[in-house]
């Protein structure tokens, strides 16, 4: 069944290369969206696929690549809204 998550990442994961860790991982799981650094030091993450495949990624997210540190991860889950196909780095 497709699904969505959008999910706000806290700790230290900005300038550790958590957007772009996050793209080869979404694309590695076949997963659509998008990877945005906020302002407030988060990262937004906004992903649609496969339910177990984005279960897979939010996994993933838990943790980020090695030089992230999460702290926590706040995650609503909705109907698939058919998001553009791939996975975009924004600002």
């Amino acid at each position: 069944m497709t699904r969505r998550f959008e999910a706000t990442i806290r700790g230290v994961v900005q300038g550790v290369l958590f957007r772009q860790s996050a793209w080869a991982e979404a694309c590695r799981f076949g997963i659509c969206g998008s990877a945005r650094n906020r302002p407030d030091g988060t990262v937004r993450v906004v992903a649609e696929g496969d339910e177990a495949k984005l279960r897979e990624f939010l996994g993933w997210l838990q943790h980020g690549p090695d030089r992230a540190v999460v702290e926590r991860v706040d995650v609503d889950w909705s109907d698939a809204r058919g998001e553009p196909l791939g996975f975009r780095i924004e600002g």
